[in-house]
């Protein structure tokens, strides 16, 4: 993973464990389901990517998902997408789960509102002509089970409540590009 823009490098280095998806492969670009047709992207579809996770450390109480890209012009990147108190027995969402009434979630967790203002996954919508966009997806394994935040924080203030209670991060990195 490049150091470039990477929104952990300045981070404390914590384990990693394993990611995977069935929707994108890392360093690999999303699909057209996965960019935001709420953005205007044409066939768009605003769908969470399926995630897998295994191999947490044990005192794993919980995990959060965040999408996020640090590419975006906005000096402080974009938010695509925050989930807090996924309890430790739940290992995978379905792609979709991130819908705006968050269905695919377990009952104990909810969506953040990204820098969208909506609860729910915005796809990829790079700005034409902006190049390559990269969505930091990751899974934060965490020491609490409850995360300490309400639906109504920011993505940024779940970011500096998960680096207290961190154990272990999984990241995959998907890309995405507008040439119109």
């Amino acid at each position: 993973m490049t150091t470039l823009n990477n929104p952990f490098a300045r981070l404390p280095e914590v384990p990693s464990f394993t990611l995977t998806s069935t929707t994108f492969a890392d360093g690999e670009a999303f699909g057209p389901a996965q960019y935001s047709g709420l953005f205007g992207v044409p066939g768009g579809e605003d769908r969470s990517p399926q995630l897998s996770w295994s191999g947490a450390p044990e005192g794993t109480l919980s995990y959060a998902i965040t999408v996020f890209d640090p590419d975006a012009p906005t000096g402080s990147g974009f938010w695509h997408w925050a989930v807090a108190n996924i309890p430790a027995s739940v290992t995978s969402l379905a792609e979709g789960a991130g819908d705006e009434t968050g269905s695919g979630l377990p009952d104990s967790s909810y969506q953040l509102r990204g820098d969208s203002g909506a609860a729910l996954f915005l796809g990829a919508a790079p700005p034409a002509g902006h190049g390559e966009h990269r969505y930091f997806v990751t899974v934060h394994a965490l020491d609490v089970a409850d995360i300490g935040v309400g639906p109504d924080a920011t993505p940024a203030f779940l970011g500096f409540n998960i680096s207290s209670h961190i154990l272990a991060r999984a990241t995959l990195v998907a890309t995405a590009i507008n040439n119109a």
